[in-house]
């Protein structure tokens, strides 16, 4: 059973952030100045990572292979303590330590801590040692007012077996579960573009007549349909931003043109 929304309000506002793939090793200190800003102006701030490229050099230097099945990386029981080990020892540490350059407290954490994410296997005869959440729970990030809490794509079985998450998806349930007022995917892409102009606001509905008429092709595709599904979740707005936190805001109510 899935953790949605609480139906309170929580104060101040709260921001996740995910960030992951190949944009997660090139953000520079502008970014992390950029959540120093947001901060300062008054906003609650939780980090949500994955670590790709980390993670695949790992497995190469150790002869792994890990197919790719549905955006989904195939990982087997040998994969998986690397996998673990490269998000919770190198990759998250790494992001702690880039916003304190930037005067930012932050704690590291994964789903083991605090029971944070319990999951359960996905499907293990197709995809391995990957998980589908079970549950969030919050309450450990709720004692961290004063903190970024930087969460790593790790979940837990409830019997203690670390399993790989995908970071779209822990991302989207931590916002969810803690009642955030915006969830955004960092990218490469400065959001949404019509007509070489990007959009400073669109709604699922937009997206879809988009991508039915081909203004959203590509890669860009996948992005924007997981991004307007997070708000199936209770979450008011999702947005899609470069690292300089410019781009495009996804609301369920139809924009005004």
């Amino acid at each position: 059973m899935t953790t949605y929304r609480s139906t309170q309000a929580i104060e101040p506002e709260t921001v996740v952030i995910k960030l992951g793939g190949s944009l997660l090793e090139r953000l520079t200190a502008d970014f992390f100045k950029g959540i120093h800003q947001m901060i300062q102006s008054g906003k609650r701030v939780i980090i949500v990572h994955g670590g790709g490229p980390a993670i695949n050099r790992t497995l190469q230097e150790a002869n792994i292979q890990t197919p790719v099945i549905n955006g989904l990386r195939v990982t087997p029981e040998k994969a998986i303590t690397l996998v673990q080990t490269t998000l919770i020892g190198s990759v998250n540490p790494w992001i702690v330590h880039q916003l304190g350059q930037s005067d930012i407290r932050a704690v590291g954490l994964s789903g083991f801590d605090g029971g944070l994410i319990e999951a359960s296997f996905l499907d293990k005869n197709v995809y391995g040692f990957v998980g589908k959440i079970e549950k969030v729970d919050p309450s450990i990030l709720q004692m961290l007012n004063d903190a970024v809490p930087v969460i790593s794509c790790i979940g837990s079985t409830a019997d203690g077996q670390a399993l790989n998450i995908n970071a779209d998806t822990a991302a989207e349930k931590v916002a969810a579960a803690i009642g955030a007022d915006e969830l955004l995917f960092v990218t490469d892409t400065p959001g949404i573009k019509v007509n070489g102009a990007t959009i400073s606001t669109t709604n699922p509905d937009e997206i879809k007549a988009w991508i039915e008429d081909g203004t959203i092709y590509g890669g860009m595709i996948p992005k924007v349909q997981a991004a307007a599904g997070c708000l199936q979740s209770g979450i008011p707005a999702v947005r899609i931003v470069n690292e300089m936190l410019e781009g495009t805001t996804i609301l369920k109510e139809v924009a005004v043109r």
